[in-house]
């Protein structure tokens, strides 16, 4: 991935823009085929030179087109025939983001594979569902990761949509009218680098297509953030559901010999915050100028490296992380008991619905009992045995029935089947 973004290949991707325009050029009948053969066996550039002319010039592209001219005789007055620099700037971006987005795109693949295989191996791992942090039902651990995959899937969905966006060009000259250039070449050079040709442009892309893709990156790396916080809070030490693989020399603290930290998820929701930062920058870079400001050109050398190849690092990284994850199914059932079975009010409240109680009689009978086990740390099921009134509805074989874990866990397979996981 940072090869892509290094100097040597944006000025690689510029000089095939450059030669594909001459290409289109010779086509059109305007250069002649001869010496479009001499600069494409000719032309060549060189990261220092290029450097030392802009140090005069101040101009990136007029250094580069300079330094390329200097390998060729006569036939350099066609580099840059008829083009404006954003017509070989934004036309070798479209070019260097298809290629990010084929490494990013096996990175989403490799990812949702990951999280399908431990959904399926979790599966029936049961474990407490906390709604605001509080026990609430019933779960399975794979549940959990099922729904991962499903939000994997829409960032699959939408980061496909955005990358077509992006993976644009355009030639169209200095205020986008082609003035000066003929729109088959934009075709003919856009279609060589395997990229769309924008339908309308100013002297630039428009931006929009740049703060949706940077938008639709960030909704990733949120996504990564909110599973890397769960593993987090399973791995507190009153918890201890998951862990982080810690290796072999590994140290969690200079002063705690005993700590053993989730710093990977913690890497991970901190590089979200980056990547979201970013985001916002490319909002700020929608609206220029009339036909075109530079003020986007500063911002775009920074915020479109680095947020591809932190998304291409974070999906990477949290992906060895779920794989070696360690899972503590014992203590996932243990963490059910701690509530003394009032995760089963729920059931206990519909079964007195279905002996003829009103559902605000109903409850005003069992909420009593779950604060006396909560305050008193008691066992919630021996109160209901002893209250005269439910004991009367309900025999031991309902009681039984209301506290099986195994009636909130009936859907898995059906939830399952409908993500299309086997």
């Amino acid at each position: 991935m940072a090869a892509i973004w290094s100097d040597q290949k944006k000025y690689q991707c510029w000089l095939e823009v450059e030669i594909a325009v001459d290409e289109a050029w010779s086509k059109l009948g305007h250069i002649p085929a001869a010496d479009v053969a001499k600069i494409k066996k000719n032309a060549k550039f060189d990261v220092k030179r290029i450097q030392e002319i802009e140090a005069v010039t101040h101009h990136d592209v007029i250094a580069f087109t300079r330094c390329v001219s200097e390998s060729l005789g006569s036939e350099r007055k066609w580099v840059h025939y008829g083009l404006t620099s954003t017509d070989v700037v934004d036309t070798a971006y479209g070019y260097q983001l298809k290629q990010v987005n084929q490494i990013l795109r096996q990175d989403l693949a490799d990812f949702k594979q990951i999280v399908a295989k431990k959904a399926v191996q979790y599966k029936e791992t049961v474990m407490m569902g906390r709604t605001h942090g509080v026990h609430a039902e019933p779960t399975t651990f794979g549940l959990k990761l099922a729904r991962w995959y499903s939000e994997i899937n829409r960032d699959i969905e939408r980061f496909e949509h955005a990358a077509a966006g992006v993976e644009a060009g355009k030639i169209s000259g200095a205020v986008g009218t082609y003035a000066n250039i003929d729109p088959f070449v934009e075709q003919y050079v856009c279609q060589k680098l395997g990229i769309r040709s924008q339908e309308i442009s100013s002297q630039v892309l428009p931006r929009d297509l740049h703060a949706e893709y940077l938008a639709v990156l960030a909704l990733i790396a949120t996504s990564l953030e909110k599973f890397a916080t769960e593993i987090r809070g399973l791995q507190k030490s009153e918890t201890r559901e998951v862990e982080e693989h810690f290796a072999k020399g590994q140290k969690g603290s200079s002063a705690m010999p005993h700590k053993r930290n989730p710093i990977g998820s913690e890497n991970i929701c901190g590089l979200a915050r980056v990547v979201r930062g970013h985001m916002l920058t490319a909002y700020e870079d929608v609206t220029l100028w009339h036909e075109r400001d530079i003020s986007h050109s500063s911002a775009e050398r920074i915020i479109l490296p680095d947020t591809t190849i932190l998304i291409d690092y974070m999906l990477q990284r949290f992906g060895r992380i779920l794989d070696t994850l360690t899972v503590f199914p014992e203590n996932m059932k243990r963490n059910m008991g701690r509530t003394f079975g009032l995760i089963y009010s729920g059931r206990v409240l519909l079964k007195l619905i279905d002996k003829g109680m009103t559902r605000e009689a109903a409850y005003d009978l069992i909420q009593p009992k779950t604060a006396e086990s909560w305050d008193k740390q008691v066992q919630f099921r021996p109160l209901l045995e002893r209250d005269p009134k439910i004991s009367s509805l309900l025999s031991k074989a309902d009681l039984d029935d209301a506290f099986d874990y195994h009636w909130h866990l009936r859907h898995v397979d059906d939830i399952f089947q409908r993500l299309g996981l086997a």
